[in-house]
Order: C-alpha cells, then structure tokens, then sequence
C-alpha cells in the first residue's frame, strides 16, 4: 500500500488538498490582509517562469512593455457605464492621504486631506490606458499601438482562495489599438492563441479556446474570448481572457485618429489578460495526494541534487562530486534553455529535503551518498512515476554518466506525462450527448461531487431570454463556459429554448 505525503487526499477533501498542497510546497501563505497572500519564493519562482515564458512570446507578438499607475481617477471609471457597473462592488478606493492621531494610538482620515476625486486601486486598465492612447493617437500612421503591462491589481473580492481568487493579485495584461475592426478582431484571437498555445506547451494545461456568451463578457466589451481548463475535481477554470472592445473605450476616452482620408475615426481597442490564477489551476490540473507535480517548463529548478551528508570527513568530497554534477547539468539544455539544476545543503536530513522537494513537485530529485559517489552513481526520483509497483518509493540507482545523458529526455517525458495525463482527464469528461434540460440537471445531479462538462446545443438568446436561461442553469450552481472554436456545428434544438440550434457551449461548475 502506497502510504503518500500528505494528510489529505483529493478525493477526500478536494477543497482542503488544495490548501495543503499549497502551504505543503512552500507555495504561498496568509498575510494578514484578507484575501491577500505572501507569495513565497517557490510559488513566486513558478510565477517568474510564467513571465519570462510568456514575455517572450507577447514580445514577440510585436509588444511592448509599459507601465501605468496603480491609481486611477473615478471619473476615468464614470465615463464608460457597462465598465463602471461590472466592477463598482470590487473596487477598493482611496479618499484621503493622510492620518492623524488621537493620541492613544488610534489613527483616523484626516479631514483636511479629502482628496478632491477619489482614487481607485488598478482593478483592470482599460480607462487609464485609454486616455493615454488618447494622447498618442492622432494620425492613422501612429496605429498600431500594442502595448503589455506586468502588474498588481485589486478587485474586492468576497469569496477569496488563494491563487483561484484574492483581492491583490498579479497579470499581464496586454491593450492595443488599431485603424479597423478587422485587424482588431484579428489580433484578439492571436492574444488567445498565444494563451492556448501557453497553457498547452508551457504548463502542460489542456484548455479549450473560444467565445464567451453575452453575460459572460468582459464589461464594455463587444466579444470575449477564453481559454478554459478542466481541474481534476471536474470544475472549468477560466485560465486566460481576450477582448474585442471595438469602439466602447475610444468613445468614452475619445481615442480618435484621422484616417488616410482626411477623416476623423474612432479607435477599435483589444484588451487581454492572464494572472496567477494560473499557477492554481496548474496546481489542481498536475497535484496528487504527494504535493505538487510542476511543468519542468515552469519549475524554478527542474532538478535537486541532494547530498547525503553525515557530518564526517567524506562530505567535503560528496559535496564536490555533487558541485560536479550540478556544473554537468548547466551545460545541457532543455527546451531551448540551459538545466535549471540545485545544489540543496541546507543542514536538514537528506530523507526529509528530498520529501520536502516531492511535495513542491520538482520534476527531478537526485540523491547521493558515500556508496554512490564510490561508484560513480546517482539515485533518481522522477516526479512522474514516483511508486513502485509494491508502493515503495521509485527511486533507481543509475551510473553517473548514464543519468547525464538521459536528462533531457526525462524532462520531455514529463512534461509530455502531465499534459497527456491532463488530456486524457479533460477528453474522457466532456459529455456531449444531452439532448435537453431534463437531461442536463439529471447528468450533474448523478455526476457526484467531481462532474466533468457538457456541451450542448443553444440558440445563443440574448437580453431577458438568455438572463432566463442563466438563472435556471444557476440554479444547479452550473455557468456557461464557452463556444469551443473548434466545437461540431449545430444540428438540432436548442435544450433551452426549443428554438433552433445555432451552435454548442460549454455547461460547468466552476472556480
């Protein structure tokens, strides 16, 4: 019997696995702020990975990165109304700049230091954005303007789990602004391929691309498209947005252009987003009931060399045989980059660093003592087939050499093992044969507490028809997710509305 590391078990308390595998890995931790977490080195390691890999790629989409203030005016909120009503009750807002005491410690908003406007803590950047393309947009040849920012934003959030969803967290988000609606509609599915593309090759996350219903859009946005990944307890987590504003914000911010006619034309503006949030649901698309099992795409080291010292006078040369091995592995290169491989000598048991290093999921954990030094071995433990069959821990004693040449290789393979894992989960779950309501509310009331998704025909209603059919899916605590754009056309009657079938969606739980 497998006896594994942590205490509690996905299918015992999915909720609670996830907290454990989180302060288990050394992921994250409580600040003392509600909702806002200390993001410790090895979650905020994860975190950089995400950002080179992804910098990289949104560079190359033809970007640049800027950065704009964490403070916004009210009235830059007021002057686009869809925008102001989607984030009035998360914003958090700032009114005075200074405190004074009462002398027994107490502090309280100085009265005579009222801001004349009040200042919103950045939940997104749209209307400050926009008002600088409104200054650097003047003519047709200043367009295209593509522009990426790495920050921190707030949204008052009242429900709060860490990485899903906290009042302070971290993105990218990228806005630009083009001559036609063409190009822009054109660039907003490049923005989600360059996510889906991310999600897939990166962090190993099978996702469905594809467009959100009407009251699923981004506030002010004309179209908003999504990338969507199935989390092991069957839940659908948004991973990664991409909006399609058209002319909503350029008329708000007054972001006008003379065309090559002499004439005066409104902006068409794309926004698309991407926050930690994806380092949870890479925790919940990858974890097991050992801790965390990282991308090696993502992992901050991809291999942990850990020493067996004794405290005698064969250490110093275990520690050079390993220093050895640490130099060998940063000279080879997997998936473009050089090994990312540590030496770990803190002064803790060798048995107890290298269960601390399966917990944060290292893709590769390498132990060394004495013997294996005297005959020029190593002992491996890949992340990914971590137990023999009789339950004992996998580890396999290999010739030094001979672990050095098969390096990259593991790593590929598991990189590969989680997605296609990941796959498989997503591809067996989806359930596509629900032909109308009642078919529906029997699936999730028989699927237990870890449904997968179903897609169904719909007639995409709009106003108070579609309102309707929102609040009797919400009644089984399900959303619609998105139209998979390479979802099966139609054929049938919508299980909503009986009226002809337009096109599939997606129907979930989730986060």
């Amino acid at each position: 019997m497998i006896k594994h590391a942590l205490t509690v078990t996905r299918e015992g308390d999915f909720a609670q696995w996830y907290q454990t595998v989180i302060t288990e890995a050394d992921m994250a931790e409580e600040s003392g702020v509600r909702g806002c977490m200390v993001i410790r080195p090895w979650g905020y390691g994860i975190w950089e990975r995400i950002q080179r890999l992804l910098d990289d790629r949104i560079k190359g989409a033809g970007y640049d990165n800027t950065y704009f203030p964490l403070f916004i005016p009210l009235s830059y909120f007021e002057k686009e109304a869809d925008h102001v009503e989607g984030f009035a009750k998360e914003m958090a807002v700032v009114t005075h700049h200074r405190l004074i005491s009462d002398g027994k410690g107490g502090l309280t908003p100085d009265p005579a230091a009222k801001l004349e406007e009040p200042l919103i803590v950045r939940p997104t950047s749209e209307t400050v954005i926009g008002a600088g393309f409104s200054r650097w947009i003047q003519s047709w040849r200043d367009l295209p303007v593509q522009i990426n920012q790495w920050a921190n934003v707030v949204r008052w959030e009242m429900r709060t789990r860490m990485f899903l969803r906290t009042s302070e967290f971290l993105w990218q988000e990228g806005h630009a602004a083009y001559a036609s609606a063409e190009q822009a509609r054109e660039e907003t599915l490049k923005a989600l391929e360059i996510y889906r593309s991310f999600a897939e090759d990166c962090a190993a996350m099978p996702v469905v691309a594809g467009e959100k219903p009407e009251n699923e859009r981004f506030p002010g946005a004309v179209s908003t498209y999504s990338i969507e990944a199935m989390m092991q307890d069957g839940k659908a987590l948004q991973a990664g947005t991409s909006h399609f504003l058209g002319t909503t914000f350029s008329q708000a911010q007054d972001i006008k252009f003379q065309n090559s006619e002499g004439q005066q034309e409104l902006a068409q503006t794309i926004s698309w987003g991407m926050s930690t949030r994806m380092i949870g649901g890479m925790i919940m698309t990858h974890g097991d009931d050992d801790g965390l099992r990282v991308p090696p795409r993502l992992a901050p080291w991809q291999v942990v060399i850990v020493p067996m010292l004794r405290d005698n006078d064969e250490d110093a040369a275990l520690i050079d045989y390993c220093k050895s091995l640490q130099q060998e592995l940063s000279k080879q290169f997997a998936f473009g980059e050089p090994v990312r491989a540590l030496l770990d000598l803190k002064a803790i048991k060798a048995v107890t660093k290298r269960w601390g290093w399966i917990k944060k999921g290292c893709p590769i954990v390498v132990e060394v003592g004495g013997r294996d030094m005297a005959g020029g071995n190593v002992s491996v433990t890949v992340r990914t087939d971590l137990y023999k069959e009789d339950g004992k821990l996998n580890s396999q004693i290999v010739a030094r050499d001979a672990f050095l040449g098969d390096v990259i290789g593991t790593l590929e393979t598991v990189q590969k093992t989680l997605y296609d894992q990941a796959k498989a989960r997503t591809d067996a779950n989806i359930v596509r044969d629900v032909t109308d309501f009642a078919g529906l509310e029997s699936y999730f009331e028989k699927a237990g507490k870890f449904p997968g998704w179903v897609e169904v025909e719909w007639s995409k209603p709009s106003g108070a028809e579609l309102d309707k059919v929102v609040e009797r899916i919400k009644a089984l605590k399900l959303t619609f997710r998105n139209v998979a754009s390479n979802a099966a056309p139609a054929t049938g009657t919508c299980i909503f509305t009986g009226q002809p079938a337009v096109e599939r969606i997606l129907v979930a739980r989730a986060y």
